[in-house]
C-alpha cells in the first residue's frame, strides 16, 4: 500500500516496494505546481545561511502583513501555521464541535482531526452522476438531518477538484453553525481573488478559511499555510499553537513567493491549457475525468467486462513503470475504480498517458498480471 501514512507523495515507500531510486519516478500521487518553486525562493534559499543563526519571529509579523496586504484584511485576521495540517487541527480543537459534517469524498485530514477529540462526523455523500458538485439538495438535507455545530469543506474540493458554491456557505452559516473553508488549491483558479472568501471569513466569528502555500508554489518540504478568520477566532487558534510553530526559512520563503505575480500568472495560464489537453487524452481512453479547477483530476477506471484491474491494482502496475498515481478508492464514498493524478507538464503527462495504456492494454488481453 502506497498511502502507508494516508497521503500520496511517499517516495520513500515507492522506493521500498518498487526498488527504484526516488528520483526515478514521475509522481502524480501528489498535486504540486510543476512550475516550481519559482525563482524568487530560489534567491531566499541561497542567502539562507546568513539568517539560521537566529530565532524566527514567532508571530510570523511580516508574512502576515504581506498576506493581510494581499488580501485587504486586518493583520490580525491572519493566523500563519506549519502547513494547511496543522491550521486544520488548530480550528477543530478551537471550536470543538460535536458533530461535524463533511462533503465525502474528501481531504482524509478532515476526519482525523474530528476523530481526535472524538467527535462524530456526518457525511454529505456526492453523487457521481452530478459530477460530485455539492448543491443545494445535498446542503438541505444535511441542515435538517445532521445536527452538525461544524461543516468543513474544501473549495476545490480534494479530490474532486470541484469548487462550491459560496451562496451554500453563507446559508450554513445563517444556520449558526462554524464552517471551515479549505482553499488549499484556490491559488490554481484563475481570478482566484473573486472566489476566495477570506474578506467574508475576517469578518465572521465562525467561518474560517485555510489556505496553503505549499501546493502553488510546490515546496511541500517547507510546511507553510494559514488561517484567515475574525480577529477573536484567530486569537482562540493562536492560543492553541505550539510556540516557534513556523521557522524563518518558512517565512522569508512565503514572503518571497507572494511577490512573484509573474510566476502567479504562468501558472494559472499552463493549467487552463494543460487541463483541458490531458482531460480530452483521457476521455480518448474511455476513462471518466470528473470536472476540475485544481492541478489534478479525478478518473474512474473504463467501464469493460474484460477490465480486470482495480485502482489498486492499477496503481502496483503504473508503479512498476515508474509512474506513481492516487488510488482514490481509499477516499470515503468511491469505489474500487478510481484513481487521481496530478496534472504535470506535457512531457511528463505523455508518460502517464503512455504508461496507462499499457496497463489497461495488458489487463483486457490478459497478458498483464493485474494481481
Amino acid at each position: 500500500m502506497l498511502e502507508r501514512y494516508g497521503h500520496g507523495g511517499d517516495l520513500r515507500t515507492a522506493s521500498e516496494v518498487f526498488g527504484r531510486s526516488a528520483e526515478s519516478f514521475d509522481d502524480f500521487s501528489s498535486n504540486m505546481n510543476p512550475l516550481g518553486p519559482p525563482p524568487s525562493i530560489r534567491n531566499v534559499l541561497a542567502g539562507y545561511l546568513e539568517h539560521i543563526h537566529a530565532y524566527p519571529d514567532p508571530a510570523s509579523r511580516a508574512l502576515k502583513q504581506t498576506l493581510a496586504d494581499r488580501h485587504g484584511i486586518p493583520e490580525n485576521a491572519i493566523l500563519v501555521g506549519n502547513g494547511a495540517a496543522e491550521i486544520i487541527d488548530l480550528a477543530v480543537r478551537a471550536i470543538r464541535p460535536g458533530i461535524t459534517a463533511l462533503a465525502m469524498p474528501c481531504f482524509d485530514e478532515y476526519v482525523d482531526a474530528v476523530r481526535k477529540l472524538g467527535g462524530e462526523i456526518y457525511p454529505i455523500p456526492l453523487d457521481a452522476e452530478k459530477e460530485f458538485e455539492l448543491g443545494e439538495a445535498e446542503i438541505d438535507a444535511a441542515l435538517e438531518r445532521s445536527g452538525a455545530d461544524l461543516y468543513m469543506l474544501g473549495s476545490p474540493n480534494n479530490p474532486t477538484g470541484r469548487l462550491v458554491d459560496s451562496g451554500l456557505i453563507y446559508r450554513l452559516l445563517d444556520s449558526g453553525a462554524y464552517v471551515v473553508l479549505d482553499e488549499a488549491f484556490l491559488d490554481f483558479v484563475p481570478d482566484e481573488g473573486k472566489v476566495t472568501l477570506v474578506q467574508a471569513a475576517a469578518q465572521h466569528e465562525r467561518f474560517i478559511v485555510i489556505r496553503s502555500m505549499t501546493k502553488f508554489y510546490s515546496v511541500p518540504g517547507i510546511r507553510l499555510g494559514y488561517a484567515v478568520g475574525k480577529p477573536s477566532t484567530i486569537s482562540r487558534l493562536r492560543k492553541l499553537q505550539v510556540p516557534w510553530s513556523v521557522n524563518s526559512l518558512a517565512q522569508q520563503i512565503g514572503e518571497a513567493a507572494l511577490m512573484d505575480a509573474e510566476f502567479e500568472a504562468r501558472s494559472r495560464q499552463w493549467l487552463v491549457t494543460e487541463r483541458k489537453w490531458l482531460t480530452d487524452e483521457l476521455r480518448r481512453m474511455d476513462m471518466q475525468v470528473t470536472p476540475s479547477e485544481a492541478n489534478y483530476l479525478l478518473l474512474r477506471l473504463p467501464e469493460s467486462s474484460r477490465l480486470r484491474l482495480s485502482a489498486s491494482q492499477l496503481q502496483l502496475e503504473m508503479g512498476r513503470r515508474g509512474v506513481l498515481i492516487r488510488d482514490a478508492s481509499r477516499f470515503q464514498g468511491l469505489d474500487h475504480r478510481y484513481i487521481r493524478v496530478a496534472i504535470k507538464l506535457r512531457e511528463q503527462n505523455e508518460r502517464l498517458l503512455r504508461a496507462l495504456s499499457e496497463c489497461l492494454g495488458a489487463a483486457e488481453d490478459g497478458s498483464g498480471d493485474p494481481a
